[in-house]
């Protein structure tokens, strides 16, 4: 008499661990845990600069002021990508011989790094920051503004 009892304590022990078993190889869904994240600057994000707006307008409007340093733009001190000074900083990327580019002026330098930025990336910044599709988001009135006041910036900076 005393197996008989034994034998069914035995099976429901079995089942049960093997239950356990099974639920602990398929643990239940839990949700991940959001971890914040620095914004992606998209297309849709950025609206389209048609050249009519002041030039501190364009750039503001172009995004331009949150990764550059623009001189002569309210709020342009951004430090992701390297100061916009170009007057000065142009002729030497345009020299380096790492420059792989087409142009030959620093107004046509300026109108590439924002169509091709990854033609040429300033030594000390991260390669494939730069949105490749910029330049579908500016007209060429705006290019043109854009090169053209840039070309003109100066400072103290070695970039």
């Amino acid at each position: 008499m005393p197996e008989r009892s034994i034998t069914p304590l035995i099976v429901v022990a079995l089942l049960l661990g093997t239950i356990f078993a099974l639920r602990s190889l398929n643990p239940p869904s839990v949700a991940p845990v959001p971890v914040p994240s620095a914004p992606v600057l998209t297309p849709d994000k950025v609206p389209l600069v048609t050249g009519d707006e002041p030039i501190a307008e364009i750039f503001t409007k172009a995004g331009c002021s949150v990764c550059h340093t623009v001189p002569g733009i309210p709020g342009a001190d951004g430090r992701v990508g390297p100061p916009l000074i170009i007057r000065v900083t142009g002729p030497v990327r345009l020299a380096d011989p790492a420059y792989q580019g087409h142009a030959k002026t620093v107004h046509d330098y300026v109108i590439e790094s924002v169509l091709d930025p990854g033609l040429f990336v300033v030594p000390g910044y991260p390669a494939g920051t730069m949105p490749t599709w910029y330049g579908a988001k500016l007209s060429a009135l705006a290019m043109e503004k854009i090169a053209s006041y840039l070309e003109r910036q100066g400072g103290n900076a070695a970039q």
